[in-house]
């Protein structure tokens, strides 16, 4: 018995060393050693990062991450560098990044407070808020309008704990229903099996544009949380957040930053040709003009 007992330990003491090890190496480190850089990239966040109909990444957030790809590559003095992407949901992408499977994730995932304790974010690259998609023949025309029925949810998103905590305090007796993406919550919209669905303002005008029948849907509600998304890495990592940082930056001071909101915000985007026609808002223009890593507090607002 003390045999099993000493070989336990040792095995716990090993990976203990081992998660030291992995801890202490740096993204750039890796990148070079594996002469890979991989980027965590969403199958349908449009238009931040989604699949083309050739099924490949494409969108706002990887465009940006390219970008970093092509400063890590001159960083490393390594042209050829091999860039690989990783397909994450809202319930992986934060362990799949902590546990090295990726260096950067490229979607739309919202900088919170909470988070920040197991990952660092780049500068805000958008500005958005938690609203609800409806039918319009459901009749809904606020929150308050949802008391006893059923809502889905995308699980491990924000919008998920904002809508929860409304329901909460406003005592609705809201029916909540989970679902793994943000396409599959739309479609139990779609499908009547739920009359409302909490999500990122620009996410639902993007769901909405892509229907079959988009004059069937209408997106209401005022803000019930902020959301600034930013590109995800590793925490406790600062020279690689420097060079992430730097280029984010870069994009804004030159003004390059503009013609990629253009290019997928107010312009016709693959694979339907559709355009969003979503001027910048206020706060990301703020973002732009003084780009910090500021992220949303445990109330769902930036200032609690």
């Amino acid at each position: 018995m003390k045999r099993i007992t000493h070989l336990a330990a040792a095995l716990i003491a090993g990976l203990a060393f081992c998660g030291t090890s992995i801890a202490q190496d740096s993204t750039l480190k890796k990148i070079k050693d594996t002469g890979v850089i991989k980027i965590g990239h969403r199958d349908a966040s449009i238009p931040f990062s989604y699949l083309d109909d050739k099924q490949q990444p494409i969108g706002y957030g990887v465009d940006i991450c390219l970008k970093i790809a092509d400063a890590v590559k001159a960083n490393l003095k390594m042209p050829n560098l091999k860039v690989e992407f990783v397909p994450v949901t809202s319930q992986t992408r934060i362990p799949i990044l902590t546990g090295g499977n990726i260096d950067l994730e490229c979607g739309s995932t919202t900088n919170s407070v909470e988070r920040q304790k197991q990952v660092s974010f780049a500068p805000t690259y958008f500005m958005t808020g938690t609203k609800i998609v409806v039918k319009k023949s459901s009749g809904i025309k606020g929150y308050d309008d949802l008391k006893g029925k059923t809502v889905v949810f995308t699980t491990g998103t924000t919008n998920e704990r904002a809508m929860k905590a409304y329901n909460d305090a406003k005592n609705l007796g809201i029916n909540f229903i989970p679902s793994k993406d943000h396409a599959e919550s739309f479609l139990s919209v779609e499908t009547g099996r739920a009359v409302a669905f909490p999500m990122d303002d620009i996410l639902l005008y993007s769901l909405v544009a892509s229907a079959k029948t988009p004059s069937d849907y209408v997106v209401i509600g005022e803000f019930l949380s902020d959301d600034p998304y930013a590109i995800m890495l590793r925490k406790d990592d600062t020279e690689f957040k420097k060079l992430v940082d730097g280029v984010v930056s870069g994009l804004y001071k030159s003004g390059e930053i503009n013609k990629l909101y253009t290019k997928w915000f107010q312009s016709k985007i693959p694979p339907k040709g559709i355009n969003l026609n979503f001027p910048m808002s206020e706060g990301l223009k703020e973002a732009i003009k003084n780009p910090n890593d500021t992220g949303v507090g445990a109330c769902g607002k930036m200032k609690c």
